[in-house]
């Protein structure tokens, strides 16, 4: 029953597979517009500095013009400058520790080594300047509060009531220290001078105390009475005229002008006809995108595997994006905007790339502030990481990426902002430039993303090519243990593969791979294999045409079979298959007519099962193939024998209708023809000879 529901669902998504594309479309453009922010745009764009090229800017209504971020720190300034800190005056403290000065005095008498009549004499000095020094107070300064002038004012609190005090007259620990030493050096009572400063100087402690939460409130009582305003713009009143220069005065009305815009509209019950403009928006970036798909790259559009991994990439990252703006993070460019391009250059090609990156900035565009200069910096540092991994052959370019994007960047923030500050470089906010340090960083993430696609989405990327073209692969070591020949074999043909597809144009690393693996299959029965034959008997003399035909065909469904088993990737698995196309095994099958002449044989059993090469690498993998294994059976190769053998097998290929799908031109049989005679006579070390 199980199997039953199974085998109906599939039927169900084969029947409308061609279907099921434009149902993701729809779905991307509702969850993309679901999440955009909701708010009315401002429709003028301005910077400070700039001249207004608008028409002249009447205010539609009137407006508060609000206070710079400069103006509004001011105003705190002088809201912390006009308010006093509080002190706690805490009078158990005198008491206490002249209570305990009296008692440590009489304990510590005998110590001072003086007459029991001057006893009385030391106790009230010592106790007069303990309270003398409390009465005046004891405090520690705060550096907040000391700012031209070392002594400020402050409110004392002395049981619920209030005094303002400047802190000129209170000592700190310090001073009140060196006002008893001095008073006790005065008194020519006291001859043991030392011993009653160390006395009194043990109960010298602060009794002003700061109040830090009483100060901070009434701080905060004062910052709201803030005024985050300062004047207002009448309705009809005439803000910007064109041509005019936007000045700092005329750049916080427009300012202004755009919260209270965006303010009433966001409240405005227009919601609805935002989400719509939205949804038409994202409808024509998507439906611009299918239409490139259908047009220029039919192969991706027939597959929806690959749809559903373009359509996710971009829901994801302006998801990301409008989820941002919503959290209000302090700068846009936090976000690793080059992850895109550099996903989808990787698992598919430049033009795609360069393709979506656009589309996307153009969406966001719409909801960022300075949308030209966010427009300029991503596209220029898209180009940049898609221009900078155009041939991925090795893993550090990846960083090598990243680096040149981050140079992009600076290049572009440095013109960006001696144009803004009109050529001021002391004037450039240099530490504005973090958030895209950082969003490089971010962007690296993309390698371990891509890894995630492929296994999710079953592609290949070039770096998983890059890994499995290893020779010290488990499966080439394998195949190099078992058929040594045929393991050369694979290396030489993926050296004239890999020339002819970087002539002709194509994916020279994908071509490479698929000669490594071509004839993995060959490790069943290497020793059927010419190239794996020692000199010696030939197993296939004890067997008929027929068995050893089927033999030498089984290494392609065999070798399919261990490539699956290995979970090699299906486009190195279409080498495999591809690699004989249907051609028919000739030996066998004359040498079966030449000796049987009165018997019938069906003409399928010497061969192969196909498919034909179906695309420009699997086709030039085919001809190297053939010309690499034909050129051992020359006894003494030459210019003119190579050139012979090359000719003769591509033109037999071509008769045999093998090339038919594989979209190569004759302009680029010639060329595999000529590249292919120069690499096999420097094979065999072949001498041309000119003549003279």
């Amino acid at each position: 029953m199980a199997k039953l529901k199974k085998n109906y669902f599939f039927v169900l998504y084969r029947r409308y597979a061609s279907s099921m594309k434009y149902v993701m479309m729809v779905v991307c453009v509702f969850l993309v517009t679901l999440s955009l922010p909701k708010h009315a745009r401002f429709k003028y764009e301005y910077e400070k500095g700039k001249v207004w090229m608008n028409k002249d800017l009447v205010s539609p209504y009137s407006f508060a013009i609000e206070k710079t971020f400069d103006e509004i720190e001011r105003d705190k300034a002088e809201i912390y400058k006009s308010l006093f800190p509080v002190y706690q005056n805490n009078t158990e403290v005198a008491e206490n520790e002249v209570q305990a000065f009296s008692a440590d005095f009489d304990v510590r008498w005998e110590s001072a080594s003086e007459e029991d009549k001057l006893k009385e004499v030391y106790r009230e000095t010592g106790q007069k300047l303990l309270s003398e020094v409390y009465s005046r107070g004891i405090m520690a300064y705060s550096k907040r509060y000391q700012q031209a002038n070392s002594n400020y004012n402050f409110n004392l609190i002395t049981n619920n009531r209030s005094q303002q005090v400047n802190t000129a007259v209170v000592f700190t620990l310090e001073s009140a220290i060196k006002y008893i030493e001095d008073k006790v050096d005065q008194s020519p009572a006291i001859r043991n001078k030392a011993w009653l400063t160390k006395l009194i100087d043990d109960h010298v402690q602060q009794n002003y105390i700061y109040d830090e939460r009483l100060t901070s409130k009434l701080e905060q009582e004062a910052l709201k009475n803030l005024s985050p305003t300062r004047g207002m713009v009448q309705k009809g009143e005439l803000i910007i005229a064109n041509g005019s220069i936007i000045t700092q005065d005329i750049y916080q009305k427009l300012e202004s002008l755009r919260k209270t815009y965006e303010d009433e509209n966001n409240f405005g019950g227009n919601r609805k006809t935002i989400f719509l403009g939205q949804l038409l928006l994202g409808g024509i970036i998507v439906t611009l995108l299918m239409i490139f798909l259908r047009l220029f790259r039919k192969d991706i559009f027939a597959d929806n595997r690959k749809i559903s991994l373009i359509l996710v990439v971009i829901t994801v990252m302006l998801v990301v994006l409008s989820w941002a703006i919503s959290l209000k993070i302090p700068n846009i460019y936090y976000i690793p905007y080059c992850i895109v391009p550099i996903i989808i250059r990787v698992l598919f090609d430049t033009r795609l790339a360069l393709n979506i990156h656009l589309l996307v900035v153009l969406v966001a565009g719409f909801f960022v502030p300075n949308s030209f200069e966010f427009a300029f910096l991503q596209v220029t540092s898209g180009m940049v990481a898609i221009y900078s991994i155009k041939n991925l052959v090795k893993r550090e370019q990846f960083l090598v990426s990243a680096i040149l994007i981050l140079c992009n960047y600076f290049v572009s923030y440095l013109g960006i902002s001696l144009i803004r500050n009109n050529g001021a470089v002391e004037s450039i906010e240099w530490e504005n430039f973090l958030p895209f340090i950082f969003s490089v960083l971010l962007s690296l993430m993309a390698y371990p993303l891509i890894y995630a696609f492929e296994r999710v989405f079953g592609l290949t990327s070039e770096v998983t090519l890059m890994e499995i073209t290893n020779t010290n692969s488990k499966l080439l070591r394998e195949l190099s243990y078992k058929a040594p020949g045929t393991f050369q074999h694979s290396l030489q043909v993926a050296n004239l593969a890999e020339a002819a597809i970087f002539n002709v144009g194509g994916n020279a690393l994908l071509v490479r791979a698929g000669a490594l693996y071509h004839d993995i299959g060959k490790m069943e029965n290497p020793q059927y294999f010419i190239e794996n034959q020692n000199k010696g008997a030939n197993p296939h003399d004890n067997l008929s045409y027929e068995a050893s035909a089927q033999i030498i065909i089984r290494h392609v469904t065999k070798g399919v079979e261990i490539a699956r088993k290995n979970m090699l990737p299906e486009m190195v698995i279409d080498f495999i298959r591809t690699h004989h196309g249907n051609t028919r095994m000739d030996y066998f099958y004359q040498s079966f007519l030449k000796n049987f002449p009165e018997k019938f044989v069906d003409e399928n059993i010497f061969r192969y099962p196909g498919p034909i090469p179906f695309s420009k690498e699997t086709g030039v993998l085919m001809l190297a193939d053939s010309v690499e294994a034909a050129s051992r059976s020359l006894k003494e190769p030459d210019a003119k024998s190579i050139s012979n053998l090359v000719d003769r097998i591509i033109d037999y290929k071509l008769e045999q209708g093998q090339l038919n799908n594989s979209n190569i031109t004759l302009k680029d049989i010639a060329n595999i023809r000529t590249i292919f005679k120069n690499m096999l006579m420097s094979i065999y070390h072949v001498r041309i000879d000119y003549e003279i």
